[in-house]
Order: C-alpha cells, then structure tokens, then sequence
C-alpha cells in the first residue's frame, strides 16, 4: 500500500488527505499549529464569538471543487448575498460599481476626467507592463488607479505599486475592465450552470453577487474534513513542526520534527509549508542557488483586530474596503454578515479589522491592548460605530499570509522548479508551498492533481499549470479540464 506524508493541515494538505484516504492510500498529516487546521482559511473563536481570518468565499469555477465542499458539509452550507464597498474620500462606494451611486459621490466632473483617463489609456497604452501600476492602468486608467487601487494595494503590500509585479495584478483581476465594471452596475449577470465539461461559464469572480459559506466559518469545513479523513484511518497530528524532510537512500522519504521525533517512511510526500522553509529543510540539500532563490522569497504578514460591539445595525457588508491613506486598517470584516451563526448574541456584532505589516515591524509587535484601541479609534473615525460600543476586543496574528509578487519572484521560483526535478515524489500544493497568490479553491485543485499523480502513479498532470499564467486563474480551465477528465 502506497504511504503518503503530508505537511500541512490547510485546504491543500486536508484536500489531499481526504482523496487519497477514498482511495485506499495511508496518509499521516502534520499540522504546527496547536490548535487549528485550515491554516489561513481557519475560523478561531473567543468567548463563543467566531471569526474568519480574512474571509473567505466559498465560489469555484471548478466544479469539482464546488463538489468537494458539498460532499463535505452538505446543508451546513449557507447561501450568502455579497456585499461590500469601498471606503474613499470620506464616502462610501458599492463594489462591485453602482454606476449612478459613483457619479454622484465622485461627482460629475471628476467621472469624466476618469473616462477621459481610460480613453487615453485604451489608445495609447503601456506597452509589455512590468508591474501592477502599469497593468491596472492600462485596464481602468490612470485616474481611476488612483482612486481605487493604490491606496489600498499598496497597505497590502507594504510597497509602491511600481514594486509589485504585473503578475500579481494580473492574477487577481483578470477579466475586469472599466468597461465590464460598468456594465456590471446597469446588468446583473445571470447565475451561470456548470457547462457539459464540469467548469461554470465563464463569470468574473470579482463581480458574483452570491456565494457559499459554512454556518460556523471556513474552519467548519477543514474541521469536519479532517473528521472524516481520521475515520478513513488518516493519522493527523497536531503542534507539529517539520524541522527536517529527507530523501533517503531507498528512494523513500521521512520527517524530523522540531522536538525530535521522527516520522515513518513515506512512498510521497505532499507539503503546503511555506516554499522558503521547505526548500531549507529538504536532505539532502539543494544546490546553492536554489537555496538562496528559496531565501530571497518574502511574504506579507497580516492580522485582525476583532472587536465585539453592541448591534447598532449601522452596516450590513460583508467587508469594507479601506481606500484611505489616513488611517492604517485596510479591510474591515463584519462577520455576523458573512453567518449569523458566527455571533452568539443576537444584539451584538463581531467586526474584524485587518492590518497588513510585515512580521517584526512597528504594528506587528504592538500589544494587543494598543492594537484593540488603535481599531476602536479607526472604526470611529470612519463613521462605523460609537467608542462607548465596543464591549471587548481579541487579536490574532497571521504570518506569512501572502506571497510576495516583487520584480525577482518569477526568476527564483524557476530556480526552485528546476531545482525539484532531482527530488521524485515531493509534491508541492497551496498558497505557501508554491509561492502562488492562489485563492482557496486553487489551492485545491493543486491538492487534487497531486493526489491523481499519486493513485495512478504516474505524472500525469502538471501541478503548476494551476494559476501558471494569468489567464488560467481567473477562468479555471485547465484545471477543470483535467479534473473532468480525470
């Protein structure tokens, strides 16, 4: 029988651990955290009070995916309408656009100077753009960037735009245009039905007005999954951390764990830990410039303020984005909107504040007491509840939340790929194992075509064509394809 290691306890590595499981192959997963598995799509809980960290919606084009997530959680699944905006100029925006509303707020004047800006750049535009200032700008303008992107991009990231990689933008917002943004605001598209081929007609993901969610947050999910997963006989421990991942002379592959044990022997070895850290631990050990491509990847770090409010009903979004330069939060979550299971007492709220650093900085290493005022303060600056309602308040820190796209990425994770054609059988899945901005539904297709290779024993679909090109993230087909197939 067939025996497979798995790092990581988040929807790539529970994904891949449920499948091999169905198909009669021995699993044992370890997961470093103490506590939680789903990794960044966990929910954690305080004084009943449930929250996501993120949030995360529960939509795929893939329809093995959407399939997935019903054969685990059936009727637990919620369906939720979508609502958000934006925060800018001291106004709120409905987003996806409302055509009237953005006139009237940005003002008549100002909307044509935007549709001026983007005429310019559908004549005249950059060409071969290098970075994300210059894609969006060829996509909406130079005005509307302004607007809508930099601000916010740029707390997410830590950096200016022009130190983003096109990549980037080019992954996350492919297929929307000022054009289809508008059209948008006047037509709402139909709900589309998967096609002949098990992918949903094309929709861009940016635009849908619904989605699914489990009653008790994303954790729901990957806690129910590793259920069944151990009562198919998978082993999955926890506030286990990897130290060493070997390659031994028989062809087979085992774990040293950071408090000294050691792991049994395994036919493959799946890892959702982040690539740097990985490429570190493998024996034996890579060539040198794999191992500096491997340390020069970086990673943005994140955390959320939760903050616990008596229930003035004074919004109902889902989340807020914050396109304002004068306070530091960049996206606020009300997750009594997303599940009103997630809040146990009817007359309060939960709210969520998101604060993009990088691990060791000035905002990471604040007290939680300072960071809990800090959020009370920025919550009513922007007009969203009164100081006196805030009743508690609980933070949670997120590190490595995002894999940086900066202008030397690309070249290093090519470094990396060739680097791993000398070790057979080590599959690398999910957001952080592959340094890819992947969403959660992408992570699960990586975790899907690795557990294919492995039951039928042979390479037959290539991992890193989900989301390789900029394309393919955004329309799912490739993937859709081959899991059709399959």
């Amino acid at each position: 029988m067939k025996k497979v290691g798995i790092i990581g306890g988040g929807p790539a590595g529970l994904t891949a651990a449920y499948l091999l499981a169905k198909s009669n192959v021995q699993v044992q997963l370890f997961e470093k955290d103490p506590i939680y598995l789903g990794g960044i799509s966990r929910t954690e809980t305080y004084k009943g009070y449930h929250f996501d960290i993120g949030g995360h919606r529960f939509f795929s084009k893939s329809k093995e995916v959407e399939d997935f997530w019903t054969e685990i959680l059936a009727d637990e699944l919620l369906d939720r309408p979508r609502s958000s905006r934006i925060y800018y100029n001291n106004k709120f925006f409905s987003y996806p656009l409302v055509a009237f509303e953005a006139l009237t707020k940005l003002g008549v004047i100002e909307c044509f100077l935007c549709v001026l800006s983007y005429t310019k750049a559908k004549i005249f535009p950059i060409k071969k753009p290098k970075n994300f200032e210059e894609w969006v700008t060829n996509q909406f303008g130079k005005r509307l960037f302004s607007i809508f992107f930099k601000t916010y991009t740029e707390k997410v990231w830590g950096v200016p735009c022009t130190e983003i990689s096109a990549d980037w933008a080019a992954q996350r917002i492919k297929g929307l245009s000022l054009f289809s943004a508008v059209l948008n605001a006047f037509v709402k598209p139909k709900k589309k039905k998967s096609n002949k081929d098990g992918q949903k007609d094309k929709v861009i993901k940016t635009l849908i007005d619904s989605f699914r969610y489990p009653k008790k947050g994303p954790g729901m999910m990957w806690e129910t999954c590793a259920k069944k997963c151990e009562a198919m006989g998978v082993m999955i421990k926890m506030n286990m951390s990897v130290d060493k991942v070997s390659l031994q002379s028989n062809g087979k592959w085992s774990f040293t764990f950071k408090n000294g044990q050691q792991s049994d022997e395994y036919d493959y070895i799946i890892s959702s830990a982040p690539m740097r850290e990985l490429i570190q631990s493998v024996r034996p050990l890579f060539p040198e410039k794999v191992m500096q491509a491997a340390k020069s990847l970086t990673y943005r770090d994140f955390l959320t303020v939760v903050l616990i409010c008596k229930d003035n009903d004074v919004f109902s979004d889902n989340w807020i984005y914050i396109h304002d330069p004068s306070v530091k939060v960049g996206r606020i979550q009300n997750f009594k909107s997303w599940s009103p299971y997630m809040v146990p007492e009817p007359d309060h709220a939960c709210y969520g504040l998101e604060y993009f650093c990088f691990e060791g900085d000035n905002l990471w290493t604040s007290s939680n007491e300072q960071l809990i005022e800090l959020a009370k303060q920025e919550m009513v600056k922007i007009g969203l509840v009164q100081y006196s309602s805030v009743v508690d308040g609980y933070v949670v820190r997120q590190p490595k939340a995002y894999p940086v796209y900066d202008p030397n990425y690309k070249e290093n994770l090519a470094l990396i790929r060739d680097g791993l054609k000398s070790y057979p059988n080590l599959y690398l899945v999910g957001r952080n194992g592959m340094h890819k901005y992947n969403n959660q539904d992408h992570s699960m297709m990586t975790a899907m075509l690795a557990s294919k290779n492995i039951i039928q024993g042979k390479e037959q679909y290539n991992l890193w064509d989900v989301n390789e090109d900029a394309e393919y993230h955004e329309s799912g087909e490739r993937a859709a394809e081959s899991l059709a197939n399959a």
